[in-house]
């Protein structure tokens, strides 16, 4: 039994211990904080301590930044760390790194709101990402999302940090695949970490991997939480039900909803697809950017 297994238990008695009927339930930090280990504990925090244990996403000495978008997502992954700090073994330091990238006065606001309530000590940073790419045609989106990554390590690094944290969860994993299948052309996942190539001795973790998006926004309803979408032009765009922009990632989460209302089994196929691959029918790969072809080695 490993150790986040056994903070588990010891959590799990202490609830017990201090079980008192909620007669005027107040949404306050504690309050959110007990739903992660009580009521969700199977669906959130252990699919997160096994995300943990699986790829290794924590060792000693750590520093890790957890990068805030405002979203659900990532103000959970803010709580979970929280959580494991707490409770768990203290080896590795935090930072809640919240990057305002052009929001609006409003979402601006209410992330510091929700970051307060929430109990999470939030250190924000202003870039003028939004602005530089309003004008872009093509895959806007993508350039956001690097030039995010990009701001994220550097100010990151500047904390003294050696890892970043995000709050992909499972669902992105599966979407990833499929849209690199569908559009991409290639067999390809998000993966739980990587070394970053621009920022020496800067790692990308993803805690959130195993986690179920349906069971977020459960935990989110609970707590009656509302959190900002991405708040980028785009978005926005896209909620404007008179808008013809589109959204190639919410055009695959439709599908594969689709797809696992018929068979639900599907959606974790997709994510197994990517750990059972058969190098030995596969036509072509790239390994460390070499492409290798199966008549390389086919009449040896």
């Amino acid at each position: 039994m490993d150790i986040y297994e056994r903070l588990i238990i010891v959590m799990e008695l202490n609830e017990n211990n201090n079980n008192v009927e909620d007669q005027d339930i107040v949404i306050d930090a504690k309050y959110i904080e007990r739903s992660i280990v009580k009521k969700f504990r199977k669906p959130i925090w252990r699919q997160f301590t096994k995300a943990l244990n699986d790829y290794d996403l924590i060792q000693d000495g750590d520093k890790i930044a957890v990068c805030i978008s405002g979203g659900k997502d990532s103000m959970l992954l803010a709580k979970l760390f929280q959580e494991l700090k707490k409770h768990g073994k203290n080896n590795f330091e935090l930072e809640f790194l919240v990057m305002n990238p052009g929001y609006n006065e409003k979402n601006a606001k209410r992330i510091e709101e929700n970051a307060k309530l929430m109990g999470i000590p939030i250190t924000v940073f202003k870039t003028e990402i939004f602005d530089t790419v309003a004008e872009i045609v093509e895959s806007p989106c993508y350039l956001c999302a690097r030039m995010r990554r990009g701001y994220l390590y550097s100010k990151a690094k500047e904390l003294g940090c050696n890892k970043i944290a995000l709050g992909h969860h499972f669902d992105d994993v599966i979407e990833t695949i499929l849209m690199g299948m569908l559009y991409g052309g290639q067999v390809q996942t998000m993966m739980p970490k990587l070394h970053s190539t621009n920022f020496e001795g800067m790692e990308l973790i993803r805690p959130m991997y195993l986690i179920r998006e349906a069971d977020i926004k459960h935990w989110c309803s609970y707590n009656k939480l509302e959190f900002i979408a991405c708040a980028c032009r785009m978005t926005e765009a896209l909620a404007d039900e008179n808008s013809n922009l589109t959204s190639k990632r919410a055009e695959v989460k439709a599908l594969i909803a689709q797809l696992a209302k018929k068979d639900p089994i599907i959606e974790k196929n997709i994510f197994r697809s990517v750990e059972n691959v058969n190098v030995d029918t596969v036509v072509a790969y790239k390994k460390k950017g070499v492409k290798h072809h199966f008549l390389d080695d086919y009449n040896m």
